[in-house]
């Protein structure tokens, strides 16, 4: 039996490749094809459209990389085609490379009308079905020509337009008119889904050698030479396979039409917005034919461009969405990473997606879909609820290399206690084509049979988009209710969410962040991005907090538009391939950019508000846009700054210094390093016995796979400790500070660090600046501390996040690096030390034997990486980063330090102090944003959290005229049946309030 079946699947898969799929268009003709190549960054259509083109032909190549060839395609319908289904079939050249990893196209007619996109998969146009005879037919193909970058992760210069070449990436293969056989399509997809069901099966269920033997008799029937005439009869020998229904407790799919679109990676923003077009062009199309084909959309942003650069097509989307084919999901701006992003960041996520959706559809959109990003930050449920959002989808977890997830279908708990309901498709992929061996996969691989019935499984050609086919949408019919097959049914997510929920009732809960056990190395890759992300954040603080401030007390405009404009950039920055630092040159060149840009526009807002607090006067005042006083500074306010008590000394000792200010007394030996951080109000040495503080180390950083992506946990196994020294010197000394310079080369890189101890600081301010010119090394800034600490506490969005700092299980090993925000904390009972940065997120933490007992934590920052792809020159330049080691530190001190040290003060000569908005009485609760209500009302709107991860109590006190309070959600709308918010404020630990203070009239 076991020879017998294997000729049959041998058989089958030699006659579908090499007579079936070819019978599918039995006759072709000729087209006339002409060519232009558009002269650098695409052209508008119109311009495309009306170019003076070139004849070429079959076999010409074409497109330097990331270029844009127009092509006119013309010709005529042979007379004797009447009555049959004609198309046009256009290979540009497809390489067998996967969709939207090559060159693509979109068609148009020749007034400019779009008809589809055209990918290896998805190579037709259609002419008539039936034709008449005779028709002239004339399209016009914008392709581009992105080249192949992924290629076994080798470096490449294909991924910037500087370094590309010029040289032509394609060849056209083939373009002509065809007849389309609809017998022969249905046959093939007939026998494709019952072939990939039998393979499935088990060899020993009567299923599968049932299906067989129709598929058998099925072949006997087809004449090779004729196949369009025995077409239907072959059919026929499968009918009653098809037909049989599947069993009562066969697991149920629902099928959502989805088209993943990384808004950048292996290839530049503006190649995302064709991208988005091509798709979303083949799904409307594809709806037109197939009213119960249902596509999910995510991303406002990419729905944005589209409105913006091609108003044609986002009609297409509008009218879809009205029709309830075209459903947007998401409620975020893009698809952001969710470790990196600040809280007020991430927050604003889904207020500008979840907006945009408002304003433009009337959508309230309660999905979250982050099917690709990086790990799941534990403060997202949270932010999920404030939303107005019920569900949560990911994906991304079936990456995981040391621990299979659980479960599919859950309660995710967050680090607030907000729990969200919750789904991890069992297909993993969010790529899937319906396929008999995923939709088996899926049944087989559901962690919570028993319990649950369902699961999700989106299908589509994406990561470079594409979206479903024909094809696709042809199995999901045939796998709607077969036996042998869980059950498929196209449908929403919401319906999909809605029905899991009834179906489980009672589903487990997982609590805390959702850890990627692989990709840890984006926590650090492309430094620049990192600090440029963390850089816009806290000016987009300043702003909004310095114009709220002086449109209340001044009156002064408030700048809406150049807010939301440069949010909208930040936010897009924080797509899940951009800021973790996993896309081409091309991508961080435009990032750098844009940064820059922010800066400049937000930098006239925050002066020109300040000008106006401050008023006319020579009075120094320091504007501090932190949530704590400082230095007589009041948080959120400005006020002449108090100069610091006391003194600090510094004295040379054996090649190096000693400095002591009255609470910390400081050591560095002649390497440069601090062998001695004593606390002398603790009584307690912070530097670990023999060991040395503010030590950069050096690691080889070659991962196995996904260069930029990954650090591979055997990179710990070799390190060089950078102990050797070009200077040593004292910088500057005041009586209130004293700032040493450490000199030191190795490779073909140099470090330049101070390190500055102030009169009654209980911290060391440390500034490190890397010319960096490695390659697939790893740097780190590691500080061994005498502590015996069990877990780190790492700062998070509204919080932050303990994790074990031991290895006892593979679930804790596989933390080996970890991020944070702006500061990470070990601690035993009584006592805590924080290391505070201003660029850094990538982190880890281990434990070692103290000589004579006990244990040593060592904590280190990950600086700078060097991956060669998909960037080949990733992170070399000069980079700058700054950090504070906070000694007796609780969690308040480090929350305190973490925005000090991001929130620089600033001077502006003015009359008179500026009294604060507002303020808060529990140090414990943290004011995260201060600005305008989004609806123009002038209404004041203050985001604020309990950051110690405990029961607070604080009064909110408005230092100006408000008719009353109300608690919002991230929207800025009442919560449901809210009344004017009493006060004091009580907060649960780590709640997330947004305040909606009423200042005008009714």
């Amino acid at each position: 039996m076991h020879d017998d079946r294997t000729l049959v699947e041998d058989r089958l898969a030699r006659v579908l490749s090499q007579r079936l799929r070819p019978a599918i268009y039995p006759l072709a003709a000729p087209l006339t094809i002409e060519a232009w190549q558009a002269p650098g960054e695409p052209v508008p259509v119109a311009e495309g459209l009306a170019a003076t083109h070139s004849p070429v032909r079959v076999g010409d190549p074409w497109g330097p990389p990331w270029g844009t060839t127009w092509f006119k395609l013309t010709g005529q319908v042979p007379a004797e085609w009447a009555g049959h289904a004609v198309e046009v079939i256009v290979d540009l050249g497809f390489n067998g490379r996967d969709v939207g990893f090559q060159c693509e196209g979109l068609a148009y007619r020749a007034d400019g009308t779009v008809v589809k996109g055209v990918h290896p998969d998805n190579a037709w146009l259609p002419v008539g079905d039936p034709v008449s005879g005779g028709e002239q037919v004339e399209f016009h193909v914008e392709a581009g020509a992105n080249p192949v970058v992924l290629h076994d992760f080798l470096p490449t210069e294909l991924g910037d337009l500087s370094t590309a070449g010029s040289a032509p990436q394609y060849r056209i293969q083939r373009v002509e008119l065809a007849v389309f056989d609809t017998e022969v399509f249905e046959l093939v997809q007939d026998l494709e889904v019952l072939d990939g069901l039998m393979r499935e099966l088990d060899t020993g269920s009567p299923r599968r050698w049932q299906i067989l033997r129709a598929i058998e008799r099925s072949l006997d029937r087809i004449e090779l030479g004729d196949i369009a005439a025995t077409a239907t009869v072959a059919r026929a020998e499968l009918a009653d396979v098809l037909a049989s229904p599947a069993t009562a407790s066969a697991h149920q799919l629902s099928a959502v039409g989805h088209a993943h679109i990384d808004s950048a990676w292996l290839w530049p923003l503006r190649e995302t917005v064709r991208k988005v077009a091509r798709t979303i062009a083949n799904v409307t199309a594809l709806m037109d034919d197939h009213p119960e084909f249902v596509f999910a959309m995510s991303q406002a942003q990419q729905l944005a461009w589209i409105k913006q650069h091609r108003p044609e097509v986002f009609a297409k989307v509008a009218k879809k969405i009205a029709e309830g084919q075209f459903v947007p999901v998401g409620g975020m701006w893009v698809e952001s990473d969710t470790n990196m992003p600040g809280g007020e960041a991430l927050a604003r996520q889904f207020v500008h997606g979840k907006r945009f959706y408002l304003d433009e559809f009337g959508i309230e959109t309660e999905e979250v879909w982050l099917p690709d990003s990086f790990g799941y930050t534990g403060a997202l449920p949270q932010l999920v609820a404030l939303s107005g959002s019920r569900w949560f989808l990911t994906q991304k977890i079936s990456w995981n290399q040391q621990n299979k997830f659980p479960h599919h279908t859950f309660r995710w708990e967050g680090i607030d206690g907000t729990r969200v309901f919750t789904h991890f498709p069992p297909v993993d992929t969010y790529t899937a084509t319906l396929s008999g061996r995923e939709v088996a996969h899926a049944s087989r691989n559901f962690a919570d049979k028993g319990a649950a019935t369902r699961s999700l499984v989106p299908f589509g050609y994406g990561d470079g988009g594409g979206g479903p086919t024909r094809e696709m949408l042809a199995r999901a019919k045939r796998l709607a209710d077969l036996e042998g097959s869980p059950r498929v049914t196209i449908e929403s997510p919401a319906e999909f969410f809605t029905k899991a929920e009834q179906d489980y009732p009672h589903p487990p809960v997982w609590v805390g962040e959702l850890y990627l056990e692989i990709h840890r190395g984006t926590y650090t890759s492309q430094a620049k991005t990192k600090l440029g992300n963390r850089r816009s954040e806290h000016l987009l603080r300043e702003a909004e907090l310095w114009a709220a401030t002086a449109a209340v007390r001044t009156g002064a405009a408030y700048p809406y538009e150049q807010l939301d404009r440069v949010w909208k950039t930040v936010l897009l920055n924080q797509f899940h391939d951009i800021l973790p630092g996993s896309s081409i040159a091309w991508v961080y060149r435009d990032a750098e950019l844009s940064y820059a840009q922010v800066a400049a526009d937000l930098a006239p807002l925050i002066d020109t508000a300040q000008a106006a607090l401050a008023g006319e006067g020579s009075i120094p005042l320091t504007f501090n846009a932190a949530p704590h006083s400082r230095a007589g500074v009041p948080a959120l306010g400005a006020a002449v700054l108090a100069e610091p008590s006391g003194g600090v000394s510094v004295t040379a000792v054996d090649g190096g210094f000693r400095l002591d200010n009255g609470a910390l007394a400081l050591t560095v030996d002649a390497r440069g390093l601090l062998t001695s951080v004593y606390d002398q109000a603790a009584e307690r040495e912070v530097v670990a016995p023999g060991a040395a503080a503010n030590l950069l180390q050096l690691h080889p950083d070659f991962p196995n796979r996904w260069d930029a992506w990954d650090v591979d946990a055997f990179y710990r196994n070799t390190v060089t400790d950078l102990t050797d020294l070009d200077e040593l010197t004292v910088a500057t000394q005041t009586p209130t500070a004293v700032e040493l310079r450490i000199r030191r080369s190795f490779g073909r890189s140099a470090v330049t660090q101070t390190l500055r101890l102030t009169a009654g600081a209980r911290q060391v301010d440390l500034g490190t600046e890397v010319d960096w010119q490695e390659t697939e090394k790893f740097l780190k800034l590691a500080f061994p501390l005498d502590l015996h600490a069990l877990h780190s506490s790492a700062e998070t969005q509204f919080g932050h996040i303990d994790r074990p700092t031991h290895s006892n299980t593979s679930w804790d090993a596989a933390r080996f690096e970890i991020c944070a925000h702006r500061w990470i904390r070990v601690a035993e009972p009584g006592y805590g030390v924080a290391l505070a940065n201003d660029a850094n997120y990538g982190h880890d933490v281990t434990r070692s034997a103290r000589p004579g007992g006990g244990t040593v934590t060592t904590v280190r920052a990950s600086l700078l990486r060097a991956a060669r792809f998909p960037d080949p020159d990733a992170d070399h330049g000069v980079h700058h980063f700054r950090h504070a080691l906070v000694v007796g530190a609780e969690v308040t001190d480090a929350v305190r330090e973490g925005y000090r040290i991001n929130l620089p003060a600033r001077i502006v000569d003015g009359a008179a102090p500026v009294e604060p908005l507002l303020s808060v009485t529990n140090p414990a609760v943290v004011v995260e944003a201060v600005k305008l209500a989004d609806d123009r009302s002038g209404d004041v709107v203050v985001r604020l959290y309990e950051s110690r991860g405990g029961r607070a109590v604080t009064d909110v006190r408005p230092h100006f005229t408000s008719r009353s309070v109300l608690r919002t959600d991230l929207l800025e709308r009442p919560l449901a049946d809210a009344e004017p918010e009493p006060l004091p404020l009580h907060l649960r630990p780590f709640e997330i309030v947004t305040l909606r203070f009423r200042t005008g009239t009714e």
